[in-house]
């Protein structure tokens, strides 16, 4: 019995496929039908029952199939030792990469790698494409090898992340989208475009990006096909066309100012490259195990390719304390290698329908920038029980949360982003069964001193303070945040049965608007709809000396349904929101970008959302996504003091919150 024999029933036992196994394997499917029948021969037993074009594994199928791999573990061990011995004597190190990386990213790394071991040398291989790398990886004629496809999915290769890499749209510094920021794939699709051939790994990444956003290349009009970089540079330079490559593509002709790279709202998050090894030549592993051990002999037990190793962990390292995004750390999910395209079979499709709030700045997070880069599509399960599955995402935008909390009541909405007063509204049980129709999964933005809501007058308007409203009126939308502080402040100042509250709905936050002047005495709003007022010189905000402040917050809540039937939808919607947040931190164009989606003022985005909390940064809300029980109960002792509220102390806030979902998303690495 060879080895060999066990390799090929092992891809033909996972696959259940003789036709599968022989596509992984780079064989004919006669030369594994032989394998196998030779193996069966030896061993005196079928090993599959052969049911028409189908076949099942037998007793001992199922046993050797469980046994086998201990004997692939075994030879790639004695490989390992016999590379290990073979590298010690020659120093030599056999890299294998794609084009891309191998010509902008590991230049610098191998130089420094020579000038730190100048006895130790590096033979490096480019490939034309990805699979080319893994055949040479599997066939063990190169030690490591680097891409930016993920190949964690195949079961001979390791797969770690080891550093970063992003994607850019480029164009000739003379074509007229050159002065240009931020652009979308959708507003670019009768535009030329030139790609490289369909095996490049830029151009895997990019038909992936679009399958998740619902595009093909096909429905781009002009689309050239070229070979090399230079053709690439040629059509870009000469025609006009568009191009897309990574960061590490063109850089001198962006230098030398001939090319332009462009952000794309698809790729707002950088992806990654992969360091990989063939499995059982465990270089990565018995470096982190040379690490726990300490030992003293220090870097002279290391083999050329653990220093290797070594040197690219320790200058990831450097860049992450650099840029201080240890904890913040976001990628875009590769594109992961296969030899066969997945599940052929119709798919069943599942509506997710979003309520959002785009015009309100505290929330845009959760919902316009995770709709603008379209992460959520890219975040959504896609393997196991969603294999199957097809996503139609469907996004309801709201002026106020109070339709938000209707429709996860009636079950028409799955998710919404809703403020503190219509966050706990949803939270209440339905009075019959007891049951909470919704789950509070995370926060979205936090204000600590609740500043977001506000009283505003007109200009030449008597009225100072609240106690100054003593029967009078009040326009503000019914069910929001700012109908809670209202409520809230009139009955600290004994004033809630001595002033009418009137429904001000349907405001839209754009340039030049106007509260109406002759609705109300006075208004009330959340931000940024009252700074827009006072910004337009026709009102001004009342004195709040006798506020009754409490912190305000935005959440995320989902339908128990959802929650509960696809727990692995809620955790994407998780990341997306993890994702925007951490390009709003750490992408400095994107105040201005989310102010221009908005159409209002860049200084008033930044004076509302600062991104994430830090000391010297001043900002009413910043990005929080730990759920604070403390405040929920704040809100609850408070409001339901007052009249058609005392529902709210119903609310059982161990059931309502989950914050398991929140703890998950942190856990899970992209």
């Amino acid at each position: 019995m060879e080895v060999y024999q066990i390799r090929v029933f092992l891809e033909v036992a996972r696959h259940l496929s003789f036709t599968e196994a022989s596509d992984v394997l780079n064989l004919t499917q006669p030369a594994v039908s032989a394998k196998i029948k030779s193996l069966e021969t030896e061993l005196g037993t079928p090993l599959f029952h052969r049911l028409g074009r189908k076949i099942q594994l037998t007793d001992v199928g199922e046993f050797l199939l469980e046994n086998g791999p201990k004997l692939i573990d075994l030879e790639n061990d004695l490989l390992q030792e016999i590379e290990h011995i073979k590298k010690g004597k020659s120093g030599i190190i056999k890299i294998g990469c794609t084009s891309e990386i191998g010509n902008g990213w590991l230049p610098t790394k191998l130089f420094a790698y020579r000038q730190k071991y100048p006895n130790l040398q590096i033979q490096c291989n480019i490939f034309d494409s990805v699979e080319l790398l893994y055949r040479s990886i599997i066939n063990n004629e190169i030690d490591i090898g680097f891409s930016d496809i993920n190949f964690a999915d195949v079961a001979e290769i390791s797969s770690i992340a080891i550093a970063s890499i992003r994607y850019s749209l480029f164009v000739s510094a003379h074509h007229p989208l050159a002065h240009k920021k931020w652009l979308s794939l959708s507003d670019l699709k009768h535009h030329p475009w030139v790609l490289m051939n369909s095996e490049a790994p830029s151009r895997k990444v990019l038909e992936s990006r679009l399958t998740e956003i619902g595009l093909s290349l096909s429905d781009f009009s002009n689309v050239e096909t070229v070979d090399t970089s230079s053709l690439m540079r040629t059509y870009m330079t000469q025609g006009a066309y568009l191009g897309f490559a990574s960061n590490f593509e063109f850089q001198l002709e962006c230098q030398a100012g001939n090319l332009v790279a462009i952000s794309l709202q698809e790729f707002a998050l950088s992806g990654s490259i992969f360091l990989l090894t063939p499995k059982g030549i465990n270089e990565i592993d018995d470096l982190n195990d040379h690490k726990s051990s300490k030992s003293s002999r220090g870097a002279v037990d290391l083999t050329p390719t653990q220093k290797l190793v070594k040197l690219l962990q320790e200058n990831q390292h450097q860049q992450v304390d650099i840029n201080n995004n240890a904890n913040n750390a976001m990628h875009m999910r590769s594109p992961s290698f296969a030899l066969r395209t997945a599940n052929s079979n119709r798919p069943e499709t599942l509506t997710l329908s979003i309520g959002i709030q785009n015009g309100t700045i505290p929330s845009v997070t959760a919902g316009l920038i995770i709709q603008r880069l379209q992460l959520l599509s890219h975040f959504l399960p896609k393997d196991g029980r969603y294999s199957g599955i097809q996503f139609q995402i469907e996004w309801q935008n709201f002026a106020t949360g109070s339709p938000i909390v209707t429709g996860l009541d009636s079950g028409t909405l799955n998710i919404g982003i809703l403020g503190d007063y219509p966050l706990l509204l949803s939270a209440l049980p339905n009075p019959e069964t007891s049951q909470y129709n919704t789950r509070l999964v995370s926060f979205v933005s936090s204000n600590p001193d609740g500043s977001g809501n506000a009283f505003i007058v007109p200009h030449q308007s008597k009225v100072e303070t609240i106690a100054d409203l003593r029967g009078q009126n009040i326009a503000v939308p019914l069910r929001s945040s700012a109908h809670g502080m209202v409520m809230r402040s009139l009955q600290a100042a004994n004033l809630l049965d001595q002033v009418e509250l009137i429904s001000l709905e349907h405001i839209q936050a754009i340039r030049g608007f106007n509260f109406p002047l002759h609705l109300a005495d006075s208004y009330a709003h959340f931000a940024p709809f009252h700074d827009v007022a006072c910004r337009c010189g026709k009102f001004r905000y009342l004195a709040d000396g006798n506020l009754d402040i409490l912190p305000s917050f935005y959440g995320v809540v989902v339908n128990h349904d959802l929650a509960d039937r696809y727990p692995e939808v809620v955790i994407a919607y998780l990341q997306s929101l993890k994702a925007a947040q951490h390009w709003y931190d750490n992408t400095p164009s994107a105040p201005a970008q989310v102010a221009q989606w908005t159409r209002l003022d860049l200084d008033l985005v930044t004076e509302i959302l600062n991104g994430s909390y830090h000391p010297e940064q001043t900002a009413r809300f910043f990005s929080e996504t730990v759920i604070r029980p403390d405040w929920l109960k704040l809100h609850i002792d408070h409001l339901s003091k007052i009249p058609n509220n005392e529902n709210l102390t119903k609310i059982n806030l161990d059931r309502w919150i989950q914050p398991e979902f929140l703890k998950q998303t942190y856990k899970t690495s992209r």
